[in-house]
C-alpha cells in the first residue's frame, strides 16, 4: 500500500506540488468538512502522535520484520526504509505498507480465475512488493500507481532488479499519478485496493470504475485487502461480494451487457 491523493496529478509527471503543507491543507479541507473542525483536529493530532511513536528507533526496528521477502528477492520493499519526509505525507493520504507474502497468496487463490485473461493493477502500489509478487501468476500485464515519486522511483527500481524463477509476467509497470484520475485498461482486470485512499477517494475510484465498466463491458474483480471502507463496493450497482474474511474482500464487477 502507498499513497494517493484523488486530487490532479497527471501520470508520469514529477510531483513536485506535493507538499507538506498543501498535504495538509487539502487533509484538513476534506476532514473538517466530513467531521467537523474539533473532531478533525483530535484526529490529526492523533494521526501525529502515532507519526512520532512510529519514528523511535525501536519501532523502526519492528518494521523490519517485513524485510524477509527484501532478501530472498534482492529488493527494498520494507516499510522501515521510507524516509521521514514520505512517511509523513502518508499520514495525510495512505501510510506506505507492504503486502505479507502469505496473505497475498491467499488472496490470489480466493479469485479462482484464469489469471491469463486479466490485467492485474494495483492502486497506491508503493515501492512496488505487490507488483513482483503479481508477476508470479500469468497475467496479461501487471500495472501499479504511486502517488509519491520517491516511493515510485524505488518501485521503478525493484521492477528492472527483480529475478524468479517463479515469475510468469514479464509486462510490469509502475507510474507516477493519482488513484482517482487513474483510467482503466480495456482488458479484464484484477483491482488490488491495500485500502489506499479516504472513503471520498474509494467512492471516486469505484465510480470511475463503473463508467469504465459500463464504456467498455468486460469481467473485473475488485480485490480489497483491509477493507475499511467496504461500505463504498455494497453500495455500487455494479458490484457484488463473492467472498472474503476479515482481512480482505472479493466483488465480481461486471456489467449487464458483459
Amino acid at each position: 500500500m502507498g499513497a494517493e491523493a484523488c486530487g490532479n496529478v497527471r501520470y508520469d509527471e514529477c510531483v513536485g506540488e506535493l507538499t507538506l503543507l498543501g498535504s495538509l491543507r487539502e487533509w484538513w479541507k476534506q476532514n473538517a468538512a466530513r467531521l467537523g473542525p474539533g473532531a478533525a483536529l483530535r484526529g490529526l493530532c492523533g494521526d501525529l502522535w502515532g507519526f512520532l511513536r512510529d519514528s523511535t528507533p525501536e519501532q523502526r526496528r519492528r518494521r523490519y520484520g517485513d524485510v524477509e521477502y527484501d532478501w530472498d528477492h534482492r529488493v527494498d520493499t520494507t516499510s522501515a526504509t521510507v524516509g521521514w519526509r514520505e512517511r509523513l505525507l502518508g499520514v495525510f493520504h495512505s501510510p506506505y505498507q507492504a503486502t505479507e507474502p502469505v496473505l497475498f497468496q491467499e488472496m490470489l487463490a480466493a479469485l479462482r480465475i484464469d489469471f491469463a485473461e486479466f490485467v492485474f493493477v494495483d492502486l497506491g502500489s508503493g515501492k512496488g512488493r505487490t507488483l513482483l509478487m503479481a508477476s508470479d501468476y500469468p497475467f496479461q500485464k501487471i500495472m501499479g500507481v504511486e502517488l509519491l515519486p520517491e516511493l515510485n522511483q524505488i518501485a521503478q527500481e525493484n521492477l528492472r532488479k527483480y529475478s524468479s524463477p517463479n515469475q510468469k509476467c514479464h509486462t510490469l509497470e509502475s507510474i507516477c499519478g493519482d488513484a482517482c484520475e487513474f483510467e482503466f485498461p480495456a482488458e479484464p482486470i484484477v483491482l488490488y485496493l491495500f485500502n489506499p485512499v479516504s472513503e471520498s477517494g474509494l467512492a471516486r475510484v469505484i465510480g470511475n470504475l463503473e463508467r469504465s465498466l459500463t464504456a467498455n463491458p468486460r469481467k473485473a474483480l475488485v480485490l480489497y485487502h483491509n477493507p475499511e471502507h467496504e461500505v463504498i463496493l455494497a453500495r455500487s450497482p455494479q458490484l457484488r461480494r463473492a467472498c472474503g474474511t476479515h482481512q480482505y474482500a472479493i466483488y465480481e464487477g461486471q456489467s449487464e451487457r458483459a
